[in-house]
């Protein structure tokens, strides 16, 4: 025990403040750095297989009713001869419903 320091049994000076501030700042830093990546990983993993899995397939009825949605909305057809109603494709409809308005724009 030739030091004279330890002879109390405990350490006489201070420790330095500073530097273990820093340290602690910085491995705070790292930490929450470290934390808010691993959050976006998980939230882009998660988005990533939640497309694959529930957004990305189409079942086979959903084709097929999309293609009936199609085949309605863009062919002719007669919906009730007797009263006169037929089904055109929604594009010469709109073209229709344009014409007709133009004209009453030009009457006016």
């Amino acid at each position: 025990m030739s030091d004279h320091s330890h002879a109390d049994g405990y350490e006489k000076k201070d420790t330095r403040a500073k530097p273990i501030l820093i340290v602690a700042v910085i491995s705070m830093v790292i930490l929450a750095t470290f934390f808010v990546l691993l959050n976006e990983y998980f939230i882009m993993t998660k988005e990533a297989m939640v497309e694959e899995m529930v957004l990305k397939p189409q079942s086979a009825q959903l084709r097929e009713l999309r293609a009936q949605e199609a085949e309605i909305l863009n062919s002719y057809s007669i919906v009730d001869e007797s009263s006169g109603v037929y089904r055109i494709p929604i594009s010469r409809a709109m073209e229709l419903i344009d014409a007709e308005n133009f004209e009453e724009q030009k009457k006016n």
